[in-house]
C-alpha cells in the first residue's frame, strides 16, 4: 500500500497533530490551531526558500539556518511583532523536542534548533479602563435592539468576570446560573474549568437578554451569537468593541490616547479589584492565572496607587555642601553618605 507520505517529514506532522497533541498531551483545539498555524507558515516559507514543493520537503529542510530566516521573514515581510515571532517560535520548538523524542536519531538537529533563543520584547505599558471610561462604554450602546443588548451583556460580562475573549466566547446557557449564588462558569487555557462570581445587576442583564433570545438555560447553546446567528468569535467581540468605544469617545475624549483590545477588559477588572483592595492572590484565582507571578504586573499599572505609596513615604533630606577640610578626605566623605 503506497503511503500518503513520502517522506519522514509528512509522517512526523502527520502523528504529531492526530495523535500526540490532541490524545497524550491533552491540548485544546485551540492551541492545537495555533501549533498548526505556525508549522504552516513555517513549510510554505521553507518550500518558496528551497524551490521545492511541500511535498517534497523533509526533515533535515528543518535546520536552524531555514528557521532563523523564517523568523526574519515573520518580522521584516509579515510585520509581526516580536511577541508573535516568539509565539511561531515556541510551537517549532515543541515540535522538535517531539521530534527528539520520536526519532533519537535527528537529536542532533532538534537540539540545535531547541538553541534558538527567544527575542527579548520590549514591554508595554498595560492600559485598562477606568470605571467612568467603562459606563461611558456601556451607556453608549443603544439597548433597544436585540443586536444592543447582546453588546451591552457581552461587555458588561466581559468586565465584571475578567473571563478572556475565548471563554466569553464559548460561553453556553448551561454555565449561567442567574439564581442566588450568581455566577458562571468559565473553562480557560489548558481546558481549567473555574466559577466566577458576578454581580446582581450582570445577572439581571443577562437573564434580560436572554429572555429576548428564548435561550433555554439548561441547553448547550452559545450565549452570544453574532448577525448571522452562528457562534460569535474573538475578530467579532474586537469589532464589537472598537464600535463601542468610538461611541464613547464623545463623552470620554481620553480613550483615544488608549490602546485598548479586548484583553483590555480583563486589565480593567485585575485593576479595580487591586484598587478595591483584593489581595493578589484572589485576583490570580479569579483571572484563572497559572502562576501568581502572572498577576503580579498589576501592582505596578495604576498612577493613583504609585502616587499615595510615594506620599507615605519621608523625602530624604538634602545634604549640605560644606569645604572639604584637612582632616576629611573624599573617602571619609563618601562613607559617610
Amino acid at each position: 500500500m503506497k503511503t500518503p507520505f513520502p517522506n519522514l517529514l509528512g509522517v512526523i506532522v502527520r502523528d504529531y497533530f492526530t495523535d500526540h497533541l490532541p490524545c497524550l498531551r491533552g491540548m485544546s483545539p485551540h492551541t492545537i490551531h495555533s501549533y498548526r498555524d505556525s508549522i504552516v507558515l513555517l513549510l510554505r516559507f521553507l518550500s518558496v526558500q528551497r524551490k521545492k514543493p511541500v511535498a517534497e520537503l523533509d526533515l533535515t529542510d528543518l535546520d536552524p539556518p531555514g528557521i532563523i530566516a523564517f523568523l526574519s521573514y515573520l518580522e521584516k515581510e509579515r510585520k509581526n511583532g516580536v511577541s508573535t515571532r516568539n509565539v511561531r517560535l515556541s510551537a517549532i520548538h515543541a515540535f522538535l523536542r517531539f521530534v527528539a523524542s520520536r526519532n533519537p536519531e535527528h537529536l542532533a538537529l532538534a537540539q540545535r534548533v531547541l538553541g534558538i533563543p527567544f527575542k527579548r520584547a520590549r514591554q508595554r505599558v498595560i492600559d485598562y479602563l477606568e470605571y467612568e471610561e467603562i459606563d461611558s462604554i456601556l451607556k453608549a450602546i443603544n439597548r433597544t435592539t436585540l443586536q444592543g443588548s447582546r453588546n451591552y451583556a457581552l461587555l458588561a460580562t466581559m468586565f465584571n468576570t475578567g473571563a478572556r475573549v475565548q471563554e466569553v466566547a464559548d460561553l453556553r446557557a448551561c454555565d449561567l446560573q442567574l439564581t442566588k449564588p450568581f455566577q458562571v462558569r468559565l473553562f480557560g487555557k489548558g481546558r481549567k474549568e473555574r466559577y466566577c462570581p458576578i454581580w446582581p445587576q450582570t445577572a439581571t442583564v443577562l437573564r434580560s437578554f436572554c429572555k429576548q433570545r428564548n435561550l433555554d438555560l439548561r441547553s448547550e447553546s452559545r450565549v452570544f451569537l453574532n448577525h448571522r446567528e452562528q457562534p460569535i468569535s474573538r475578530f467579532g467581540i474586537r469589532y464589537i468593541l472598537a464600535r463601542c468605544l468610538g461611541l464613547a469617545c464623545e463623552d470620554a475624549p481620553n480613550l483615544r490616547k488608549k490602546r485598548l483590545h479586548p484583553h483590555s477588559m480583563r486589565h480593567s477588572m485585575a485593576v479595580a479589584l487591586l484598587k478595591s483592595g483584593v489581595d493578589l492572590s484572589t485576583i490570580s484565582h479569579l483571572l484563572g492565572h497559572a502562576s501568581p507571578t502572572t498577576t503580579n504586573r498589576y501592582a505596578k499599572v495604576d498612577l493613583e496607587m504609585k502616587r499615595q505609596a510615594i506620599a507615605k513615604v519621608r523625602p530624604v533630606p538634602r545634604q549640605s555642601r560644606k569645604p572639604w577640610s584637612k582632616d576629611r578626605t573624599i573617602l571619609d566623605w563618601l562613607e559617610s553618605l
